[in-house]
């Protein structure tokens, strides 16, 4: 067997080949999602690829469960939304966490929005809502999730410091430090 010679110390070259598997190994993973460079679009990360919502030829989504709804609704959100997006992995600390209670009737339109968890950024508030509503109409819910015509929906706007969000049922996961 052939010995090569790193620095001052011999190995042979199965134990190279070994060494060098193990410090790739080691590497830290490679970003989930590209950074945005500049001159591309606002969603040119992992959040670029996010999937249209699918419905019928009258605009009633095809979910048939609340949660599913909700999907569609964040990416409904997201894709008006696409400037206030951010596209990357949340960081850990966000700057605020915004969530919304709000009515849709059964041809897809806003009827009513809330606050109930703030932690009183009057700005996220603001964006939270202002997004919630360029957002409208939404898609049309399927007849077996409304409730007297209706459907409450409650989401979450994961906000970075630099004011734009994810919301929570389509945000990729945060950062860990």
């Amino acid at each position: 067997m052939k010995i090569l010679s790193i620095g001052a110390v011999p190995m042979s070259a199965l134990t190279l080949i070994v060494c060098i598997l193990l410090l790739v190994g080691c590497a830290p993973p490679a970003p989930l999602v590209k950074p945005v460079q500049p001159g591309e679009a606002p969603l040119a990360g992992a959040l670029a690829n996010i999937d249209r919502v699918e419905t019928t030829g009258d605009g009633t989504s095809t979910s048939r469960t609340v949660d599913d709804y909700k999907r569609d609704l964040a990416l409904r959100i997201t894709q008006v939304n696409s400037t206030h997006i951010y596209p990357d992995r949340p960081q850990a600390l966000l700057r605020s966490v915004v969530v919304l209670k709000f009515v849709v009737d059964a041809e897809g339109k806003l009827l009513r929005s809330e606050i109930v968890r703030s932690n009183r950024d009057r700005v996220t508030e603001a964006t939270a809502l202002k997004t919630l509503r360029a957002t409208a109409p939404f898609p049309k819910p399927a007849a077996m999730l409304l409730r007297n015509g209706r459907l409450e929906v409650s989401e979450t706007w994961l906000f970075n410091n630099d004011g734009r969000f994810q919301i929570r049922s389509v945000a990729l996961p945060q950062m860990d430090r």
